[in-house]
């Protein structure tokens, strides 16, 4: 008979829901934004829905997942290793995304903020397609990362 879930206590529930709540929220702000700016094909109406997608949705996702993971962290002693002990690699390769990875969404949001300033003169559709390569990049790194917390290799 195999093990198909580990028993955790129930303290750690809610930070972990709150990471994974959060994650929920940057990927799906994230494939809304991208789409939204992918379909516009000009509309400023859709170029700026995108923007705002990323803004108001992904970053707040972002953040909720950063204070979920760091909760849940130190929650299950991670924190407290001993030395010599390193922590398992499915942990540092999920921080080491989220940290670039709010990086470059917040890269992705200043270059987003110029381009939708400049949509009023008639030009940012450069700086507003930059915006969604690197959404792009940023939903191909969190497929990464979810790979990495959900099937923990080792």
């Amino acid at each position: 008979m195999t093990v198909l879930a580990a028993v955790r206590p129930h303290s750690w529930d809610f930070p972990l829901f709150l990471h994974v709540f959060g994650a929920m929220i940057l990927v799906g702000g994230l494939v809304a934004g991208a789409g939204a700016l992918g379909l516009a094909r000009g509309d400023v109406r859709l170029l700026r829905l995108g923007y705002w997608s990323l803004l108001a949705v992904s970053l707040p996702g972002w953040i909720l997942m950063r204070v979920g993971a760091e909760w849940i962290r130190s929650k299950e002693g991670w924190d407290d290793l001993p030395k010599g002990i390193a922590e398992p690699d499915w942990l540092t390769t999920g921080s080491i995304i989220a940290d670039v990875g709010g990086a470059v969404l917040l890269v992705s949001l200043v270059v987003g903020a110029v381009g939708v300033r400049r949509l009023g003169t008639g030009k940012g559709a450069g700086a507003l397609t930059a915006t969604l390569a690197l959404s792009f990049v940023l939903l191909a790194a969190y497929v990464v990362a979810v790979w990495a917390m959900s099937a923990k290799p080792d």
